[in-house]
């Protein structure tokens, strides 16, 4: 469904993904995950175009995005991420009704397309659909989100660290629901994260970067069993860490300053 071949993208002397090439199969999602500077989320935004590549090409079912369209391609796709970016002055309905109403859709057909999906991200839409994005929390907010990127039924979503920026639990509820709706619908999904516990549960495939370069592509078991290199087992420490720091609790107590 997507294939990126030999793609670059540099500053002037900086580079920021170097020489990069993956394929994600339908109905996949693949994880990108790295540190802060490695290149995940310029490589997701050179799929949708919103970044320009320096070389290479961007392949997504089928069609070279180089020869499409920007508004073309981007209807194409569901974006989200993690400042959402809900329209402030446009209702919850209005906002999740946007790309379908560019698209020429009904307003009956909108309407019902508002309330499937508030309906699938757990949300009432009888009494969410004509609020004002301020009136929700940064968990309804980010449902919303979802929501919106997947209005005009798209085949392909990108997401940006959508839900880092949520309290845990929150968090939590949402992957769990993102987990449904991604298996409900069948959606084929780039998602980048810097937190490796949300790659190893969500990812059906794990696409390490590291300074713009691809270290290692493999499903979770792969990375956890065969890191490639000592950058990824540190990367797979970090929860083995938490893991380990939480059964020593569990198992003696807190300790003389834990208080």
């Amino acid at each position: 469904m997507i294939e990126l071949q030999h793609l670059a993208k540099r500053y002037g002397d900086r580079v920021a993904v170097r020489d990069l090439s993956l394929e994600v199969a339908e109905g996949e999602l693949l994880v990108l995950l790295g540190g802060s500077g490695c290149g995940k989320t310029t490589t997701l935004k050179m799929i949708n175009r919103l970044i320009e590549p320096s070389a290479g090409s961007v392949r997504v079912d089928g069609d070279d995005v180089s020869q499409l369209a920007t508004h073309e391609l981007r209807r194409r796709m569901g974006y989200a991420f993690q400042q959402v970016g809900l329209f402030p002055h446009l209702t919850v309905g209005e906002n999740i009704g946007i790309t379908p109403s560019l698209l020429g859709w009904t307003d009956d057909a909108i309407r019902h397309r508002v309330d499937e999906l508030l309906a699938l991200v757990e949300l009432d839409p009888e009494t969410t659909r004509d609020r004002d994005p301020s009136e929700l929390s940064g968990g309804q907010q980010q449902r919303v989100g979802v929501a919106r990127a997947l209005a005009a039924k798209p085949r392909v979503m990108l997401l940006d660290e959508p839900f880092g920026a949520l309290d845990p639990l929150t968090r939590g509820r949402l992957q769990d629901s993102f987990i449904r709706i991604r298996r409900d619908l069948g959606v084929t999904a780039v998602f980048v994260t810097h937190d490796m516990v949300e790659a190893l549960r969500l990812g059906d495939r794990i696409a390490v970067l590291h300074n713009g370069c691809l270290v290692q592509v493999g499903t979770p078991g792969t990375l956890l069993r065969e890191p490639a290199n000592d950058y990824v087992r540190q990367l797979l420490d970090t929860p083995r860490r938490e893991a380990r720091l939480v059964d020593s609790l569990l198992s003696h107590g807190p300790g003389p300053d834990s208080r």
